[in-house]
């Protein structure tokens, strides 16, 4: 049986993969271990704002980020350090700030179609679909086992 069909191609769906979000209380000690297995690590940024707090669903987030790639240039991870609002234990859902793997990102052609394909299969989104400054819609989608995966749909005002 055929993976992908003439009828499957204009289906929405993933298009490529982004990065995996990985939340850590202490990112210094994480950066210094992922530059120790070969990871090329950026400086840190501190972001927060209104944007973030849609895209996560959380309320008032300030977040410390720091890039790694691998050596070919693929396989990036967002190391994130959330300053506030900090966890809280024994969430029956993982929240987009508690530590450990949280979410993995891949770029899809429609995030519109996907959210509706996702919500119609049962699951939801963790905050809503968001215009980052014209350049890509974002949204935050829990799977099983409480996963958060980040769709990411590019737009005309996106660098190639």
């Amino acid at each position: 049986m055929s993976r992908s069909t003439s009828m499957d191609s204009h289906r929405p769906g993933v298009t490529n993969f982004v990065h995996i979000g990985l939340v850590v209380e202490d990112l210094d000690e994480t950066v210094r271990f992922l530059a120790l297995l070969g990871f090329d690590c950026g400086e840190p940024g501190v972001f927060s704002g209104e944007w973030i707090d849609r895209i996560i669903g959380l309320r008032d987030a300030r977040v410390e980020i720091v890039m790694a790639r691998a050596p070919d240039g693929s396989d990036m991870f967002e190391v994130v350090r959330f300053h506030s609002p900090s966890a809280r234990a024994q969430e029956p859902a993982p929240a987009a700030n508690r530590p450990g793997l949280r979410h993995i990102a891949f770029t899809v052609d429609d995030v519109r179609g996907v959210v509706d394909r996702v919500r119609e299969a049962g699951w939801e989104t963790v905050g809503e679909i968001v215009d980052f400054e014209n350049t890509f819609l974002l949204c935050y989608v829990r799977g099983p086992e409480g996963l958060i995966v980040e769709l990411a749909e590019r737009l005309d005002g996106a660098p190639a």
